[in-house]
């Protein structure tokens, strides 16, 4: 990634977006777009149906300006480098695991295990291990090959049991024979929300969908719970914000920056996404339309990691709601939409980033 094309501009919010416009030739010089509205919500909470089980709580509408929502999720406390770190289980590779642990089966995640450079941590998962044991993650926000997918190790004592708090201490175990660690195929996406040095930041004014940070609230590590904004995307998911490949954009996402990622696309552990850079206003990232999933979260083609795009009508005071991929591809065939991979200033360069649905539910998003 060229960390000048994505530190140029801002990524979201009304100035991101008046500036892509601009950078296409559509819209006006004063940033207008045409108006939308969102109607009183069509898809009552209870029609929603939870594809996470750590999800405690959600509502499809909040009172936030940006017109989205919230969800609580169930912390988990691991160990990085013998500190504390805490992170949020979404996805997996494997079917039966994901029914064990009630996550996403997401069957492309098993291809981020060829991704080169490599694009997965390690989790060590302890069995009957010591008192004050937790899980142990070798790579958080701010290293150099943060991901948020690890493959799942099984760490089991041979003898006395001792509390091992960093990758470092599992590895010397292991030569000393002192444990054995059985390292599966397993991809999980665990999205961490709090690490030694940090921890997602909490949008204080609600206005947009990407601005300020992905929580409503500071994560709270005695109840074990955080709560994201919860986003809405064509075609029924509701999904979160976590992290970037884009990790010179990372900031201005107000995410975290995870560099071993990028390598996804390539290896085929992405689904596309189609981000709307003008047009109707609404809910998306990038305050237009919600954006358009290739496949509805929770499908075997689905992903929750993006392989990110952006569409620009060309005409934007013509633009209508478009709500399936067949008919974006459509407007793209007829020249009425052109689209960017990435965005308009990446020139060409994708990302990725790590968006897990843990929720569907009917989209109620109606421009008029």
């Amino acid at each position: 990634m060229s960390t000048a094309i994505f530190s140029r501009r801002r990524f979201i919010g009304a100035m991101a977006t008046t500036a892509i416009a601009a950078a296409c030739g559509g819209g006006t010089s004063s940033g207008a777009r045409p108006t939308s509205v969102v109607s009183p919500s069509s898809a009552p909470d209870g029609s929603a149906t939870k594809l996470v089980r750590d999800v405690l709580e959600f509502k499809l509408r909040g009172p936030y300006a940006w017109l989205g929502g919230s969800v609580t999720m169930q912390l988990h406390q691991a160990f990085f480098n013998g500190q504390p770190a805490y992170f949020v289980r979404t996805d997996t590779s494997d079917q039966a695991f994901a029914k064990q642990e009630g996550l996403v089966y997401v069957p492309l995640l098993n291809a981020a295990r060829a991704a080169k450079p490599a694009a997965t941590g390690d989790l060590f998962l302890f069995e009957a291990g010591a008192d004050g044991q937790f899980p142990v993650l070798s790579t958080v926000p701010g290293t150099p090959n943060f991901s948020s997918l690890y493959i799942l190790n099984r760490v089991r004592f041979t003898g006395a049991k001792s509390v091992l708090d960093s990758a470092e201490k599992i590895r010397a175990a292991q030569q000393s024979g002192a444990v054995t660690i059985e390292t599966t195929k397993i991809v999980v996406n665990y999205p961490v929300v709090k690490w030694p040095l940090g921890e997602l930041p909490v949008d204080t004014k609600l206005e947009k969908a990407l601005e300020g940070g992905p929580l409503i609230a500071k994560p709270d590590t005695d109840k074990q719970r955080v709560t994201f904004k919860l986003h809405q995307c064509f075609p029924e998911s509701r999904y979160i914000v976590t992290d970037t490949s884009a990790v010179p954009m990372a900031p201005m996402m107000n995410i975290a920056g995870s560099p071993a990622t990028a390598g996804l696309i390539a290896s085929g552990a992405t689904s596309k996404i189609t981000v709307f850079g003008n047009g109707l206003n609404g809910p998306g990232a990038m305050g237009f339309q919600p954006a358009i999933f290739q496949a509805k979260a929770g499908d075997a083609a689905w992903s929750p990691m993006w392989d990110h795009w952006t569409a620009m009508w060309n005409d934007p005071t013509k633009a209508v709601l478009l709500k399936k991929q067949d008919d974006l591809d459509a407007r793209v065939q007829a020249g009425e939409i052109k689209l960017f991979h990435g965005t308009p200033d990446t020139k060409g360069e994708g990302f990725v980033v790590n968006c897990p649905s843990p929720i569907v539910a009917p989209n109620d998003f109606v421009a008029r």
